[in-house]
């Protein structure tokens, strides 16, 4: 079929039996040398060039009446000029020149411009498996039957009139002796000029006996006939009688199916047209985006020329178009890296197409700074070039912020002791140590007496200055293995390993409190400072951090009630101090198993056809005695208390039951949204509870949509990428939600499996009036769909707000201006007035796929 060689090249189908003569040649020398090669072209050249072509139908158009034809040079009479096609050019092109022209024959030639050899319009059409064409259309449509048909006594120049005055190829000679056609063709006159005699009698040059076919036979088995016998023409009888009735030639066959093949060709140079409009305005959007971008882009050759950047390239770099352009990207190259660093860089880019990294470059000014970069391999569609996409952003101060960062993260900035979070690191540690060893360990909370004084009097910095003369005198008794850690304030902890006795503890804590009684040098002041220490043993005291911790604390308040300057090992005596806190767990516990929390649902509208597209639900928890509590308060108080997990559950279970209950009461709902804590990617298996409340629920994954902040990830986005990777093998979606106050970095976008984009509400509320934040908007809706992303507009409250995000073809609008947060029935009465029902009929049940 032509749709699979229509790439196919001149080279695959030319014929390399070239025949040239000289222009001085005689037309009987032209003729004897075509019959020697069997030929029906012969080309004409004059000083070493060619400049004419001369075939056998040229001959019905000679002066056979002239004595001298024979001799007649062939550069008389030739074809001139003579077109020629590249070998390295496709069929296609070739057809397009031969309709162009209306020849049959090209001279093929090479890159050098030196002749090769011939293809002609029939090549082409062989080449193209178009006969299929032929098995429906029947040979009474094609045929000649106007056919002049000559006596066998009649003279040789009465066929050649014949052919030149009706215009064909070929005419019929009868025998009446015989019985018998035959048949005198173009060929045949050509070759009368090497005999000399075009008087003999048409029977001696006839060909005969003919093959015969019935005008409903098919053109392909006359096809197929003149191919096997290697004829070129057919008689056409009548069925029954037998009579003539005219002559197919194999010119007609081929004309039917360059007829189809040109219909072809129209078909595919339309449907390349129109790709050709959609890829220039792809092109005209691809730019678009690269210029928009925020990210640094370069576009290099494979070797390493670079031909296209973008203007944050320049605003990164400092480096314009025409300072690069040309150039190679090694100009950027900060001499950090050594060679082998490329050359995995580029091992990793030849076999996956794709390389990601930090890497140390050089601005034009000279400064080096750090960039993330992604380096993306793309082939060219029908072409064995390769270009390379490098896209990057300076992550520079992302990286001092980073370090920064980490150290905050597990040291204390004032006294470079650990922090809370190394501490319980360590004590987690030491934990499973003691367990798997079956030795003790203690945790000692050590409290400051009127700290607050010392800050008060002598103001921030002298308290400062005790509070790391104190960090120095306690580390300098510590053994090592043990731990020192600053809480916070004038609170510090320590964990010490080496427990044999209890002894070893009340040892230690004298030293502690012996250390503190020498004054302190505050300047030109001598301060005397004492603390309140209390201690739990592992594992008289508790089993576990938590535990030991909470105890350790409780009997420091002790030691601070007994007096101060003094220290108290734990005793269940003084847990009264935890009552409340594990009241307020109680009291949450039971509002969430006395069905005290329920669900909010907040509509969120297509902006193009004004429908509602999915639903957002919201958590409230009306308290008996105190009404309606903001999850402002107790969505901390539940992830201190360490039941957001179990919160988050309730929610997606009640969402998912209500979404099943809305189908079934036929609800024409695609989704319901659901927030996630970022707690609950990194401590709960969610992928196991949204499975279980699929299945409990019998509902497909693609009626949920799961929001999450860029805080679920930040710490670990490996892991965060994997469990996305599972919520989406379930068919959830992945919603990215208050985009735009955190990181907002373009790599969570390609990295992570995110299928929707909720621009902040923050930024919303400033357009369009103010107009660096309307820009940015406008950035994120382009570059959220040209990443394919759904875009959400979060806390709409205004139409014009509405009027902007719809000009710039934000998908989905969510706030105020359309509608309110709602209570479970007046949402129902929300959806019923928008969709204009008063009841609803239950459609069948749509069943999970799982």
């Amino acid at each position: 079929m032509m749709g699979d060689t229509r790439q196919l090249q001149i080279k695959d189908v030319y014929s390399n039996n070239l025949l040239c003569c000289d222009y001085t040649t005689r037309l009987y020398d032209a003729l004897s040398l075509m019959r020697e090669r069997r030929v029906s072209s012969i080309f004409i050249e004059q000083d070493g060039k060619i400049v004419g072509i001369w075939t056998e139908s040229d001959c019905v158009s000679l002066d056979f009446e002239h004595t001298g034809l024979a001799q007649t040079a062939i550069g008389n009479i030739m074809n001139s000029p003579v077109h020629d096609i590249l070998i390295s050019q496709t069929l296609s092109e070739a057809t397009i020149k031969f309709h162009q022209l209306g020849i049959r024959h090209l001279l093929v030639k090479d890159a050098h411009n030196q002749p090769l050899g011939v293809v002609s319009l029939s090549d082409i059409v062989r080449n193209q498996g178009l006969d299929h064409y032929l098995h429906f259309r029947p040979i009474e449509d094609h045929f000649e039957s106007q056919i002049s048909t000559l006596d066998a006594q009649a003279c040789i120049s009465e066929a050649i009139h014949a052919m030149r005055r009706d215009k064909t190829t070929a005419v019929l000679v009868y025998n009446q002796v015989l019985a018998e056609y035959g048949i005198i063709t173009q060929r045949d006159v050509a070759y009368v000029i090497l005999n000399q005699d075009w008087r003999m009698p048409c029977w001696e040059l006839a060909s005969y006996p003919m093959e015969s076919m019935t005008p409903k036979d098919s053109l392909f088995d006359a096809y197929r006939l003149m191919t096997a016998r290697s004829i070129r023409h057919l008689v056409i009888r009548e069925p029954g009688s037998g009579a003539v009735m005219g002559l197919l030639a194999l010119k007609n066959v081929l004309t039917e199916i360059e007829t189809a093949y040109c219909s072809e060709l129209e078909k595919v140079l339309a449907q390349r047209d129109l790709a050709l409009q959609k890829s220039e305005k792809n092109l005209y959007l691809a730019n678009r985006i690269i210029d928009a971008s925020l990210d640094g882009i370069m576009i290099t050759r494979a070797n390493g020329e670079i031909i296209q950047i973008n203007p944050a390239f320049s605003a990164l770099t400092g480096y314009q178009d025409y300072e690069v352009l040309g150039k190679n990207p090694s100009l950027l190259s900060s001499g950090v890296h050594g060679q082998d660093y490329y050359e995995r860089m580029w091992s990793e880019l030849s076999h996956k197409g794709v390389w990601q990294g930090e890497i140390c470059n050089k601005r034009k000014s000279g400064e080096v700074y750090v960039e993330w970069l992604t380096i993306i391999e793309i082939n060219e569609p029908y072409s064995d070039d390769v270009l390379y996409a490098a896209i990057f952003s300076d992550i520079t101060e992302r990286k001092n912020a980073e370090e920064k960062i980490a150290r905050l993260a597990y040291f204390d900035e004032l006294t470079g002791l650990p922090n809370r979070r190394l501490f319980y690191d360590r004590l987690s540690m030491a934990l499973a140590s003691a367990q798997r060893d079956k030795h003790k360990l203690s945790v000692m909370f050590i409290d400051l007496d009127r700290f607050k004084e010392v800050n008060d009097t002598l103001g921030h910095s002298a308290g400062d200055k005790l509070l790391s003369q104190v960090s120095e005198r306690i580390k300098a008794i510590l053994k090592p293995g043990d731990t020192l850690a600053r809480l916070g304030g004038d609170e510090f902890v320590v964990l010490l390993t080496e427990v044999e006795h209890m002894e070893d503890v009340v040892g230690f804590a004298d030293q502690v409190l012996s250390e503190l009684s020498v004054p302190f040098a505050l300047g030109e002041l001598n301060v005397a400072a004492t603390a309140s220490l209390g201690a739990a043993i592992y594992p008289e005291d508790g089993l576990d951090s938590e535990s030991l911790l909470k105890h350790a604390d409780v009997a420091m308040y002790r030691s601070k009630e007994l007096g101060r300057n003094s220290f108290q090992l734990y005793k269940a005596s003084m847990n009264a101090r935890s009552l409340e806190r594990l009241s307020m767990l109680s009291r949450f516990q039971s509002a969430l198993e006395g069905g005290e929390f329920e669900l909010h649902y907040q509509p969120l509208r297509c902006l193009t056809s004004g429908r509602i597209m999915s639903v957002e639900c919201l958590l409230r928890w009306q308290d008996p005695n105190l009404g309606t509590i903001s999850p402002a308060q107790f969505i901390p108080l539940a992830e201190e208390l360490g039941l957001i997990v179990k919160l988050d559950q309730w929610v997606i279970n009640e969402a998912c039951r209500q979404m099943t209950q809305w189908l079934n009461e036929g609800l024409d709902m695609r989704r319901i949204a659901i927030n996630i804590s970022a707690s609950h990617l990194s401590q709960g298996d969610l992928v196991m509870t949204m499975a279980k409340a699929l299945e409990q629920h019998n509902l497909d994954g693609h009626y949920v949509e799961l929001e999450l902040t860029e805080t679920s990830f930040v710490s670990n986005l490996h892991d965060a990428k994997v469990m996305l990777n599972k919520l989406k093998s379930l068919g959830v979606s992945i919603a990215l939600d208050d985009f735009g106050t955190g990181y907002s970095a373009l790599s969570y976008l390609t990295k992570l499996p995110i299928d929707i984009l909720k621009i902040d509400a923050s930024f919303i509320a400033k357009i369009p009036d103010e107009y660096g934040n309307s820009e940015i908007v406008t950035a994120i809706v382009a570059m959220a769909k040209a990443l394919n992303l759904h875009v959400v507009a979060e806390g709409v409250e205004k139409s014009v707000q509405q009027k902007f995000l719809q000009k710039l073809g934000c998908h989905t609008m969510q706030g105020y201006h359309y509608c309110r947060p709602l209570p479970q029935s007046d949402w129902l009465n929300f959806y019923r007035s928008e969709r204009g029902l008063s009841e609803f009929t239950p459609p069948q049940r749509r069943v999970s796929g799982r």
